[in-house]
């Protein structure tokens, strides 16, 4: 016998009040599908529960319903675990920005001069003003490595005027951001252990310029190690919800954006995006410059991150080692349409060109 579960997230995944339901249901001899409730919609106007079931019963008899793409208990196990560890990053950060706001309100700026606060130096300047210690001199002096080049300025803006309140509410930040550092590691452990057969996979998806351990690790435990479930990779960034909207009538194109999808496996495409858009000398560098002259910064890298996902969908199915194409590869492959357009624009400077091969 089988089972349908309405999703109510677009079928990327088990919502939330299915997810007991399914849990309680796997193991027991059961097929179960979690269909895309936008495919199965009834009629509006005559929408009720039992029509409902009736509607779905009927499809399912015809073969009509696709499930979506539910992983096993291991790998959702391990979703959790990711997801939840990318929460304690991001409430890291917010308690890094409180920490700033909190000594900023005691008009000590010393952000101004170190890049990270939470570093060694930076660090150990906030313990310092938690104890209370205000003289800007002493507290200057203990920086370390190359910001030791920075003790002037960092007593100039070291000087300020902390309260008994702030300093109060400095030190539990800073004793909820050791909380956090420490439940991230134990995390990192944790899903390294779990990680370890699939070394391999981990270890090819860094490789690719802008992912990090950590954002391969989130990218490979959302979309599976196995692509045989995914026929393509144009399939597997239509799951994913980071390719273009398909919506035209009528001759006329509707619009584009790209619809509701996975947002952990976005947010950590979008993230290697922008990091390897601050590279050089690279394929997906040189692929961020020439869409975001046109068509702005977000929409080029939402590109980037298409051809991330499509990256790694090729070194996961195949087998095979990153290997970058170079900045000149999209150059290259339009290099006559670019000497025509270059061209053109200096004719209309008033100037003639002669082309001569290097």
């Amino acid at each position: 016998s089988r089972t349908v579960l309405r999703g109510g997230n677009g079928g990327n995944a088990v919502s939330l009040p299915d997810k007991p339901v399914y849990n309680l249901l796997e193991g027991q001899g059961l097929t179960l599908l979690v269909v895309n409730a936008q495919h199965i919609k009834a009629v509006p106007g005559r929408k009720t529960d039992v029509k409902d079931a009736e509607w779905i019963a009927d499809l399912l008899h015809h073969g009509l319903l696709q499930g979506s793409y539910i992983p096993d208990r291991g790998q959702r196990e391990l979703r959790e675990l990711v997801r939840y560890r990318r929460s304690l990053i991001q409430e890291r950060a917010r308690v890094v920005n409180r920490i700033q706001k909190v000594v900023e309100g005691a008009n000590i700026k010393i952000s101004s001069v170190i890049t990270d606060i939470t570093g060694v130096s930076g660090r150990a300047i906030l313990e310092a003003l938690a104890q209370g210690i205000e003289d800007s001199v002493a507290l200057a002096a203990l920086a370390r490595g190359r910001l030791q080049r920075k003790v002037p300025a960092l007593a100039e803006a070291a000087h300020g005027l902390m309260g008994s309140h702030q300093r109060m509410m400095l030190k539990s930040q800073l004793h909820h951001l050791e909380f956090l550092r420490g439940e991230i590691e134990r995390l990192d452990r944790e899903v390294a252990m779990r990680l370890k057969p699939l070394e391999g996979a981990i270890e090819r998806i860094d490789e690719i310029p802008g992912i990090g351990r950590r954002i391969a690790e989130e990218v490979l435990v959302e979309i599976g190690p196995d692509m045989e479930r995914f026929p393509t990779a144009a399939h597997l960034a239509s799951w994913a919800r980071v390719c273009p909207g398909n919506n035209e009538s009528a001759g006329k194109r509707k619009s584009g954006a790209t619809g509701r999808g996975n947002p952990w496996l976005r947010s950590a495409l979008v993230e290697g995006a922008w990091a390897a858009a601050r590279t050089k000398g690279n394929c997906l560098a040189a692929r961020y410059h020439r869409l975001a002259a046109r068509r702005g910064s977000k929409r080029a890298i939402l590109a980037v991150a298409h051809t991330i996902l499509k990256m790694v969908y090729h070194l996961l199915r195949d087998q095979v080692r990153y290997q970058d194409l170079g900045a000149n590869y999209l150059d290259q492959r339009d290099g006559q349409g670019i000497l025509r357009r270059a061209v053109r624009r200096i004719e209309c400077l008033g100037y003639k060109v002669t082309i001569e091969a290097a």
